[in-house]
């Protein structure tokens, strides 16, 4: 019976004691995930402000290029830049058409820095003043001049209500305001 009693006393301490240090290494455990928590949300904080620190800049010259493309591509811009008085139509509308290709060409990488719809109306407005410089070109005769296409452009442009790049520029300097 003393041994029995003996065994008891034991088999009761060892249960406190496995109950104790359980006890403590669960309190442990949870501060030690608590601490994690805090540890890892501070590292998600710290890695998205130098993300946004790396990239703004990128962002910001993204914005200002494509508003730069956007104007570069503009019809009455593509006119003054490239207009030759001297040129027939179709070389000149060939020239438009190639001009547009270089420069969206030249700037198709922004599109990592801007909002996929922001990409989009960039190309549709591309786009547009394709057909644009097409729809004046195809009312154009063998015979018609550099002068007479640029006219014919401005004549189309003229009774457009909105200019899609215009419409684009817009969208850009309010998407990039929201950046801030």
């Amino acid at each position: 019976m003393n041994l029995m009693l003996f065994f008891g006393i034991l088999v009761v301490t060892a249960g406190a004691m496995v109950a104790i240090v359980y006890f403590f290494l669960n309190k442990m455990g949870e501060n030690i995930s608590k601490q994690n928590e805090k540890e890892v949300r501070h590292l998600q904080f710290e890695l998205k402000k130098q993300r946004q620190e790396f990239f703004l800049p990128n962002r910001v010259e993204a914005y200002q290029r494509s508003i730069l493309l956007l104007e570069r591509l503009h019809p009455n811009s593509l006119v003054m830049r490239l207009h030759n008085p001297g040129l027939p139509a179709m070389a000149l509308q060939a020239e438009f058409l190639k001009a547009i290709r270089d420069e969206y060409n030249h700037n198709v990488a922004q599109q990592l820095f801007v909002s996929p719809l922001a990409w989009k109306m960039i190309k549709d407005s591309k786009e547009e003043v394709v057909k644009l410089i097409n729809l004046a070109g195809n009312q154009m005769t063998a015979t018609s001049t550099g002068m007479e296409l640029s006219a014919k452009v401005f004549e189309i442009l003229s009774q457009m209500d909105q200019i899609p790049s215009d419409i684009t520029i817009e969208y850009l300097k309010k998407e990039f305001q929201e950046l801030f």
